[in-house]
């Protein structure tokens, strides 16, 4: 399995500029430097690279499979719909699989496809990019969990506040601990 692509990415953050600058009780004079640090925070524990493994905010991914099997894994959740699974088939023209071959379902592992009773997978030209499916994770930017939220704050506030990789008298962490404890609960176990 491919590592799963992005297509569309959120066209929200789930930390608005007004909340981040009432959290640090800035003025409007570095409103474009507390939007990059929202957006690198947010980025930090969001979709398939993060240290969330989940999207935060709707978005739009793909992900490439050598072939169909007993399940397709969608590394990413939360998952909310599937658009649209491809395949090239055995002559390697790229085909749409009707939806009504396949079904989403979801164990502690997260979303899959499974053949629906009475379905069979076709056949496909063998290459790492056989099988494609299209799908959306994650929730409105309203829908975040106050928990990630916060997190995403409180990291934002670090990298703000302490702009040099070691500040006197302080030892340097990776992630706040405050932070660090809002995010463990949501961190995605490995497929």
């Amino acid at each position: 399995m491919l590592a799963p692509v992005r297509t569309a990415a959120p066209g929200a953050s789930p930390v608005s500029l007004a909340e981040m600058k009432l959290h640090l009780h800035a003025g409007d004079d570095e409103d474009e430097m507390i939007q990059a640090y929202i957006d690198a925070a947010t980025a930090h524990l969001d979709g398939y690279a993060g240290i969330t493994g989940r999207a935060l905010m709707t978005q739009t991914w793909r992900q490439d499979f050598d072939g169909f099997g007993k399940c397709l894994r969608l590394p990413v959740g939360p998952v909310a719909s599937v658009s649209a699974v491809t395949y090239y088939d055995a002559s390697n023209v790229q085909q749409t699989l009707a939806d009504t071959v396949y079904t989403r379902l979801t164990d502690a592992l997260g979303s899959y496809l499974a053949l629906k009773p009475g379905q069979t997978w076709p056949s496909t030209y063998a290459r790492p990019d056989a099988v494609s499916a299209t799908f959306i994770a994650g929730e409105a930017a309203n829908a975040v969990p106050a928990p990630l939220k916060v997190a995403i704050m409180l990291i934002a506030a670090n990298w703000y506040e302490n702009r040099e990789t070691v500040t006197v008298g302080n030892i340097a962490t990776e992630i706040p601990f405050g932070a660090a404890a809002l995010i463990a609960p949501y961190r995605r176990v490995g497929v």
